[in-house]
């Protein structure tokens, strides 16, 4: 069994078993691969679930279309990845921190970068649950570095406005990851220095 089925990450529509658990991983697993060798409009759950050796239907079970099965991607990657620890006093630099950590997420995969901007757009209302749990979990993440209360700040509606619209432009090749990383670093130093000191 992987590390992420056994960390008791699960699908979004239900409870898993151990079993389950292992089928959803390999599904997730295969959606990477397909979207690498398809590309986003190639991709189709039929495919993903054949490169997962499970039927359709199976593949159904679990995630309600192609762009259910890339947010879920999306969403493992995230809750993976440590939340930052850092000692800095700084908060600026630790929200810096976050926001490199974060848009740096899917940068080596450009295949499921662009998918991953794609689905989460979607009407799915399955995907819609996985954007309010992604949503949620980027915003507590910046608020822990701000040191406040995730409903408490406009500062951080500010940076979360910040990163969406910065992946958004990524995820339309308008800029390369790193490039999206440099101008978040920029602009939420802007946005959080102290009144009067920005020019």
């Amino acid at each position: 069994m992987s590390e992420l089925a056994s960390t008791g990450i699960e699908a979004t529509r239900r409870r898993l078993t151990e079993k389950q658990a292992d089928t959803v991983d390999r599904l997730t697993t295969a959606t990477v691969e397909v979207l690498a060798r398809e590309g986003y409009s190639g991709t189709t759950v039929r495919l993903i679930a054949a490169a997962a050796g499970v039927g359709t239907a199976t593949a159904y079970t679990y995630f309600s279309s192609k762009e259910h099965l890339i947010s879920e991607v999306f969403w493992r990657r995230l809750i993976a990845s440590p939340s930052v620890e850092s000692s800095d006093p700084d908060p600026t630099t630790r929200v810096v921190t976050v926001l490199r950590q974060v848009s740096m997420l899917v940068a080596d995969e450009p295949s499921l970068a662009s998918a991953v901007g794609n689905a989460l757009l979607g009407d799915d209302p399955d995907v819609g649950h996985l954007r309010v749990r992604i949503g949620w979990e980027i915003r507590g993440r910046l608020a822990a570095a701000l040191g406040v209360d995730a409903k408490d700040t406009e500062r951080v509606s500010m940076l979360e406005l910040l990163y969406s619209g910065a992946l958004l432009q990524a995820g339309m090749g308008l800029l390369s990851y790193t490039e999206v990383a440099e101008l978040l670093e920029a602009s939420a130093r802007r946005l959080l220095a102290e009144p009067g000191t920005v020019n």
